[in-house]
């Protein structure tokens, strides 16, 4: 009798696939966390809180499974219009995702917009928390009271101490989302890295040089609109408007001489001509659009609002 083909092999394991979405309050580490997870810098990182306005997706790929991240704005009371939009992107997170990575760090005070939290703690889906920063508590002693007071705050959630910075505890972090994610065919294109196009992070690139160059209010009121992105084999010519939301802004921003916005695109040539692996030849403007921040028009020009 003919020996089965089947007989001996054991069935190929199903591939999976998942939202994986990550929420918490500003300037904890949320960027930085997803940029390592990914393993490409997809988010802004700077020490300056609010950083993120976007939900950014980053995809990783193995013939095994898909991981689809998501970095949202951090959770903050809103002020103007585009506050509510970015507090819309952190809400829908809670909505969508297969599973819930909710950062915290070692100093943040747990009740800190307890609202959002007694949401996350009813959530159904598995809720991985991640105290991030641990390379800054003084002792174990103290690193283990903090993991015990989370635990009585999301009792449900599994606790991941870890360090984004040092890369401490990431790995078995990602080998637990990898678990967690359910069978399912790949959401996007296996050599996808993300859902946003080019321009966007030419945007971010420069947004990231703003908040790094300029102090208080300044790089908050500012957003960069990409109005020609001219792509050949070698090189790309980008031509992006700063806006501002005052006269005395846009002094500001050019700085005496042009000094200032001229320091600003050299440095954001030099990040997006290794983002492209490409020649970049970047040209810099700037204009003012008033109240930008509380215009639906504008926020819907920029991509905050459908």
């Amino acid at each position: 009798m003919q020996e089965s083909k089947t007989a001996g092999t054991t069935a190929a394991p199903e591939h999976r696939s998942g939202f994986v979405n990550i929420v918490g309050n500003p300037n904890v580490g949320k960027s930085t966390l997803m940029n390592d997870l990914v393993g490409e810098r997809i988010s802004i990182i700077t020490s300056k809180a609010q950083t993120t306005r976007h939900r950014i997706m980053g995809i990783v790929n193995t013939p095994e499974y898909q991981i689809v991240y998501s970095d949202t704005p951090g959770v903050l009371k809103p002020k103007y219009k585009l506050q509510e939009s970015m507090l819309e992107f952190s809400e829908g997170a809670l909505t969508d995702a297969d599973i819930l990575l909710y950062v915290t760090d070692t100093v943040e005070d747990p009740e800190k917009n307890r609202e959002y939290l007694d949401r996350v703690a009813k959530e159904k889906i598995p809720v991985l928390l991640v105290i991030n920063k641990i390379d800054l508590c003084k002792s174990q002693e103290e690193l283990e009271k903090l993991v015990e007071m989370w635990r009585q705050r999301l009792p449900k959630a599994e606790i991941f101490p870890t360090s984004a910075t040092e890369h401490f505890n990431v790995d078995n972090l990602k080998r637990r989302i990898v678990e967690l994610l359910p069978a399912a065919p790949p959401y996007f294109g296996k050599d996808a890295l993300t859902d946003k196009p080019a321009r966007f992070f030419v945007t971010e690139i420069i947004r990231e040089k703003l908040l790094l160059n300029y102090d208080k209010e300044i790089p908050y009121s500012t957003e960069v609109l990409v109005e020609k992105f001219d792509e050949k084999d070698n090189a790309i010519h980008i031509m992006a408007v700063i806006y501002v939301e005052r006269d005395s802004q846009k002094g500001i921003i050019i700085g005496k001489g042009g000094e200032k916005i001229k320091r600003v695109g050299i440095e954001a040539r030099h990040d997006i001509e290794k983002f492209f692996d490409k020649k970049v030849f970047l040209e810099l403007f700037v204009k003012v659009e008033k109240d930008w921040r509380n215009r639906e028009n504008k926020l819907r020009a920029f991509g905050y609002l459908d």
